[in-house]
């Protein structure tokens, strides 16, 4: 029972490290598209204007 709780603890962890990793990754392709959005969004405005 004593050697079942760290090795528990050990997959318990890789498993959050490997959802954090996915995470960040979904934010950084987030906020690419974000940028490129906010980049289409800013040159239609001034073509407007122009």
């Amino acid at each position: 029972m004593f050697e079942l709780l760290p090795t528990l603890m050990f997959i318990f962890k890789g498993v959050f490290m490997l959802l954090g990793i996915t995470c960040l990754y979904l934010f950084i392709k987030l906020a690419i598209r974000g940028i490129q959005a906010l980049d289409i969004y800013l040159d239609e405005k001034r073509n407007r204007r122009l």
